[in-house]
């Protein structure tokens, strides 16, 4: 029998810290692995090379960081969107997001932001619209688009690679049982932060990617996710999870039972307290 939600004040499903790593500049990856923005030669006046764009960026990001391999003036590479001919699906109408395939792009002196983004999602298609992505979509029944936004969300939310198999069945079965998402990542999205904390007044937020007040998936992806997200996206672990929380590095745990999530969540705000109070 399907029971209610519990009322969205009281929980709290996701790690909630994943996107304050990305927002220092020392990017961890989903195999924790620190990733340089860029590549330089050894000659710190040397141009750079190539460009890596390390998973789960948001395409703001990634244009910050076109904008600065090329030196060009901020904002430019938004600009390009308009005239760099994009081959995007059309779910996407126009937005790169989820598309700018994250990897590592060489520079040269012929570059442009025009062609360094047709070069991201071009990787992107090639990646997504072949086997097995596509066919993995279509038999968890969705479209690709509906499978990179799922896979931007498991980018987002998963502490470890392990876990994102765990999450992505957590959005299936919420997604199943007619439950709204409530991932803190679709808030942050739509406020542009990072942050460790979501309020319950962030949860009122008036955005279609809220996924506290909106049912189903976000409009768009959230990010850009690497391969072993779209993996989980198409092919989740087998559960019955609801909540999961991870209570300390290392540590997330998956659950259908509410109570034990609420304590699953006490465990986690009490490390939280204890960790502000040692850096006092």
């Amino acid at each position: 029998m399907y029971q209610n939600t519990p009322p969205r004040s009281t929980i709290r499903l996701t790690r909630r810290g994943r996107l304050a790593l990305i927002a220092t500049g020392a990017v961890v990856a989903g195999t924790a692995v620190a990733v340089p923005l860029l590549s330089l030669q050894s000659d710190e006046d040397a141009k750079p090379t190539s460009l890596v764009i390390p998973e789960g960026w948001r395409s703001s990001q990634v244009y910050d960081a076109v904008d600065k391999a090329l030196a060009r003036p901020a904002g430019t590479t938004r600009k390009a969107l308009t005239k760099a001919g994009l081959k995007l699906p059309t779910d996407a109408e126009g937005n790169p997001e989820g598309w700018l395939f994250p990897a590592t792009y060489p520079l040269d002196e012929k570059s442009t932001p025009e062609s360094l983004l047709s070069f991201m999602v071009d990787t992107a298609n090639k990646k997504f619209n072949g086997a097995p992505i596509a066919a993995g979509a279509q038999r968890n029944a969705m479209n690709v688009y509906q499978a990179v936004t799922i896979a931007s969300i498991v980018q987002a939310e998963a502490a470890t690679k392990a876990d994102m198999g765990k999450v992505a069945r957590v959005v299936f079965n919420r997604l199943e049982r007619g439950m709204p998402l409530q991932m803190d990542s679709t808030i942050n999205y739509a406020l542009n932060r990072a942050t460790l904390k979501t309020s319950d007044a962030d949860t009122r937020i008036d955005s279609p990617y809220n996924s506290y007040q909106r049912m189903g998936l976000p409009p768009t992806p959230i990010d850009n996710p690497g391969e072993d997200a779209m993996r989980a996206a198409i092919t989740p672990a087998p559960g019955d999870w609801l909540y999961f929380v991870t209570v300390k590095p290392g540590d997330t745990r998956f659950t259908a039972d509410y109570e034990e999530h609420l304590r699953n969540v006490a465990e986690f705000n009490a490390n939280q307290k204890k960790s502000a109070r040692s850096t006092k």
